[in-house]
């Protein structure tokens, strides 16, 4: 089960209340992450109006050392009212980050921040605590890997694949 349930910290794409919640536990450099984004984004336009989705950060950062800078980015963002921009944008670009903190900041550009506005902030102790009390609480819901989703508040164990996810998401309406 998710733990805690979604809430007002999480950031959500869609309308609440909805038929159904998809909850993601990301990487923002993780590669499986890169290749289950856009099924997510073709999930999100099949269900619409029925479908709230959430991502909550899970930087692997031993594995991925620009996982943690890109999801202090996006929460950096929060407050410029571009956060799916820049979460959009940095799994678009994904590659940009194996040049590390410059290709962040190129992904950062290019969706109109200010690089070192954002960068200045990755220090910020708020930022990073929100980033902690996302991967604790996947921690908490059984998460050891990313991508890993929760439809509904229920762990979903299939592989992220359009055909699979939607069966199992339809199924909640």
């Amino acid at each position: 089960m998710l733990q805690p349930a979604v809430n007002a910290k999480d950031h959500v794409l869609g309308k609440l209340p909805s038929a159904i919640m998809l909850t993601e536990y990301g990487d923002y450099q993780c590669p499986h992450c890169g290749h289950a984004y856009p099924i997510v984004q073709k999930l999100i336009r099949h269900f619409g109006d029925n479908l709230a989705f959430v991502f909550r950060n899970f930087p692997l950062s031993e594995a991925h050392p620009m996982a943690l800078p890109a999801a202090l980015s996006t929460e950096v963002a929060v407050g410029k009212g571009k956060y799916w921009q820049l979460h959009d944008a940095i799994f678009e670009h994904q590659d940009l980050l194996e040049e590390g903190t410059g290709g962040l900041l190129k992904i950062i550009t290019s969706v109109g921040l200010d690089p070192a506005e954002i960068q200045s902030h990755w220090t910020d102790k708020s930022l990073l605590q929100k980033v902690s009390d996302d991967f604790e609480s996947g921690l908490m819901s059984g998460v050891n890997g990313t991508p890993t989703f929760f439809i509904n508040g229920e762990k979903y164990d299939g592989i992220p694949m359009f055909g699979d996810m939607k069966k199992a998401l339809a199924a909640h309406m």
